[in-house]
């Protein structure tokens, strides 16, 4: 598909180059501000799975940017923004990166260490893995990301902080929001109008982080193996459809964003300029390494080797 079918597609994807985000996933994050105030009182931050790094752009310019242009301002009472992500990405103004491992209980040491001992106010993850279009494939896998963020997320989130994470509803939902619950007392998930409605996408807003008495980070999937329904029952399993009445688990959903605003769903038509037809913008920032780049090097060289073979003289010439 060309770039102009999809920007006429996408009006999300169009605003967000035409406002200098990275993706149109900036929008999800900040649509999720305006309906649960995530950002009031922040001071210090981690973006999960952050590449290509639009959240770490709205962390950024929502945090980072208005502490350093108040008149008031000092070196020290900057909010950090720490970034991880595996892959590398460009700069950001504010935002620390560390290349590392979101599994690694190590990660989250080198995250402390960035916040001078500290802990962190807000954890945000909008990762996911390649979906396979397989919806109870894809529901399990991520919600094992999530499990694994919560690794990071015992160790550097303080009590009483807040934990934002991309999550895929299915079937087994229920289980996912038992476990978080174990840790959060209040879990909401929201489905912010940047996403699609086709997408079975949407977010698990966590507040008021509190893990239970006595937890220590090292028995984190022990504890996860042993959840159970609201009510207690041993013998019962929350990830079952069938639970009903007083074991039945509720999950409050919410729609965010203005409900009058652009629908992603919905084709607009592309706006009229002065020169003429509307000329398509190149994206923000491409990405650094991306995974596909060795691929592409490999055809490259193979091509130029089939010319070489095809070009070369014979040994009769």
């Amino acid at each position: 598909m060309g770039k102009a079918s999809k920007d006429k597609r996408d009006i999300y994807y169009r605003k967000a180059k035409e406002e200098g985000w990275r993706a149109r996933s900036a929008f999800k994050l900040l649509q999720i501000d305006q309906e649960f105030n995530i950002f009031h009182g922040v001071k210090r931050v981690v973006d999960l799975c952050a590449a290509p790094g639009s959240w770490s752009q709205v962390l950024s310019r929502n945090l980072y940017v208005p502490a350093k242009q108040a008149p008031d301002c000092k070196e020290g009472d900057l909010p950090l923004i720490v970034a991880i992500d595996l892959q590398p990405m460009a700069p950001i103004e504010g935002v620390i990166q560390v290349q590392g491992d979101i599994t690694n209980a190590r990660t989250a040491e080198v995250v402390i260490r960035h916040f001078d001992g500290c802990k962190a106010d807000l954890v945000v993850c909008d990762g996911a893995p390649d979906v396979t279009g397989l919806h109870d494939m894809d529901e399990f896998v991520q919600s094992q990301l999530i499990l694994a963020a919560l690794t990071i997320v015992t160790h550097v989130l303080k009590v009483g902080g807040k934990f934002v994470a991309k999550i895929f509803r299915g079937k087994d939902t229920s289980l996912l929001y038992c476990q978080l619950k174990l840790f959060f007392s209040q879990v909401t998930f929201a489905k912010p109008k940047s996403s699609r409605n086709s997408s079975i996408e949407a977010f698990a807003v966590c507040e008021n982080y509190s893990p239970p008495e006595g937890f220590k980070e090292e028995d984190l999937y022990h504890l996860l193996e042993k959840v159970g329904t609201p009510s207690g029952a041993d013998d019962l399993d929350c990830r079952s459809g069938w639970l009903g009445g007083p074991n039945k688990v509720y999950i409050p959903f919410l729609a965010c964003g203005d409900l009058s605003g652009y629908d992603s769903d919905r084709s607009y038509p592309l706006p009229s300029t002065e020169g003429g037809s509307y000329r398509s913008l190149d994206p923000v920032q491409p990405p650094i390494a991306p995974p596909y780049k060795t691929a592409l090097e490999m055809k490259k060289a193979s091509s130029h080797g089939a010319n070489a073979d095809t070009i070369r003289p014979s040994a009769d010439s």
